[in-house]
């Protein structure tokens, strides 16, 4: 039982999803889980409505190893070692006690890793598993799991507090169930889920943002892996980070951000299982970044798929291979179109190009603007504003014409200058906001800035995100008048 604590690689975010999957199983429409931290402990309850367990049931469901993993089960069986229970609670508590309750009755069982002896397992039934819960079960059938002695939970740091590392580990749990189970969260296929993590119901992350304007649905594929078996493959290419706010954007990226987020998004029983991989058909990419398949794929190719026990990894099946980089290379060129088209429009009047389109005596030339804010900037701002002004002379006078030329006539796909990271955009939006103080009389409002940089490329061709940046990411940083 202690090796069980070690099977997988769960964290919260992966312990929680386990017992989830257990009450989605169980028909339960709404889950609660509760923190409740006690001296140098914490106390974990994971609770649901779902249908209950008779005493039979339930002392199946604590033996290890309760399923064969080859046998055949339900289609919307989400287990599938037997074990889920038992490494997950373990992974992260010493003591796992579980109470359930339906028209059988209510009964309990416990497994004390620091207290078995032959394998027995506690057993409590009526009043004496009554008290395991802070009151009276408010449904008339649910389940409830219980951690104790959760010395994973409680690692503290040399940097961090009790409070603080729990509170970390449960802000990533809620993001990760957000995502792992959003399309139950959803209500996709009439499966209406409620997660409850401290009181606060989590809402769906899409990583498709399927709702959004700018997404791209393309046509998906059926795919025959064995006789009678199949997967289904769709898929999309999400929106340019310019069409989105910084909260959107945020939400798709990640913590790791929008490149390391493309890929396969492979899901078992519209359960997520893995995401961000291309599983080495492909590399990751700044120009594939908005490319993003969904692979759907039914329990009973588990042993095909590879699926571990924590249910966070998956191996792509050798004959699926060839199919699949096919379909990766087609749908990655709709991602580069998306970042080719977020040129900048020269043939501007009202707005501050990068770059002028300047056509005299037969002959057209590009030059750089220099009445552009950030490059009026350099100008203001250099010790020797002759030496810049030549270096920008210098750049204009050998823009490689001829090597453009020919790679857009040997492969224009690949061809992309526009900003593909939001961070490098975001770099901008604070040199630009320099440029603007710097130049301003008096202290400016916010409003005044905001019509300043629309005025401005880039941020006029990307203008929502680059309105929500400066609103809800980088203004702190920047003093501007109450208005």
């Amino acid at each position: 039982m202690t090796t069980a604590r070690s099977f997988g690689n769960y964290d919260l975010a992966a312990a929680l999803a386990d017992l989830v999957d257990n009450s989605i199983q169980a028909n339960a429409r709404n889950v609660w889980v509760k923190f409740d931290p006690v001296d140098n402990d914490v106390i974990v309850r994971i609770c649901d409505d779902g249908r209950g367990m008779s005493k039979n049931v339930l002392i199946d469901a604590m033996k290890p190893a309760s399923r064969n993993p080859k046998e055949r089960r339900d289609s919307l069986d989400l287990g599938r070692f037997g074990w889920g229970l038992k490494s997950a609670s373990l992974s992260q508590a010493r003591v796992l006690t579980v109470v359930s309750w339906n028209d059988a009755g209510i009964n309990a069982a416990r497994w004390d890793i620091d207290n078995i002896d032959d394998w027995y397992m506690d057993m409590f039934h009526d009043a004496d598993a009554l008290d395991f819960l802070e009151s009276e079960p408010l449904t008339s059938t649910g389940t409830e799991v219980i951690w104790t002695y959760c010395d994973r939970l409680y690692d503290i740091g040399l940097d961090a507090t009790l409070d603080e590392r729990l509170n970390e580990k449960i802000s990533h749990a809620r993001s990760q169930l957000s995502l792992i189970f959003h399309r139950y969260l959803s209500g996709e296929g009439g499966r209406q889920l409620s997660i409850h993590i401290q009181g606060i119901s989590l809402a769906p992350s899409d990583p498709f943002m399927i709702a959004h304007p700018a997404t791209q649905s393309l046509d998906g594929e059926r795919i025959q892996i064995k006789e009678g078996e199949y997967i289904q493959v769709k898929p999309y290419v999400i929106p340019h980070f310019s069409k989105l706010t910084v909260h959107e954007q945020m939400a798709l990226g990640g913590e790791e951000g929008l490149v390391r987020n493309q890929g396969f998004y492979v899901y078992r029983n519209m359960r997520l299982i893995i995401h961000g991989t291309w599983f080495r058909l492909v590399p990751h990419g700044e120009l594939s970044q908005l490319t993003r398949v969904r692979i759907d794929l039914p329990n009973s190719l588990d042993d095909e798929w590879k699926i571990t026990l924590d249910k966070s990894d998956a191996q792509l099946p050798v004959t699926l291979r060839k199919r699949l980089r096919e379909i990766v290379k087609n749908f990655s060129k709709r991602s580069v179109g998306v970042h080719r088209r977020k040129g900048v429009d020269l043939n501007t009047i009202d707005k501050s190009p990068v770059w002028k389109r300047n056509a005299h005596n037969g002959r057209i030339r590009y030059l750089i603007n220099r009445d552009h804010p950030i490059i009026r900037e350099i100008l203001a701002d250099a010790g020797n504003p002759f030496v810049v002004s030549e270096a920008i002379r210098l750049l204009e006078a050998c823009v490689p014409i001829d090597v453009i030329q020919n790679d857009l006539v040997a492969n224009s796909e690949t061809v992309v200058q526009a900003i593909t990271d939001p961070g490098e955009f975001d770099s901008l939006i604070h040199a630009c906001m320099l440029a603007y103080l710097r130049q301003a009389d008096g202290k400016p409002t916010l409003s005044q800035f905001l019509a300043f940089a629309k005025q401005i490329e880039p941020f006029s061709e990307q203008w929502r995100y680059a309105e929500s940046t400066i609103t809800d990411k980088i203004l702190k940083d920047w003093s501007f008048n109450d208005e």
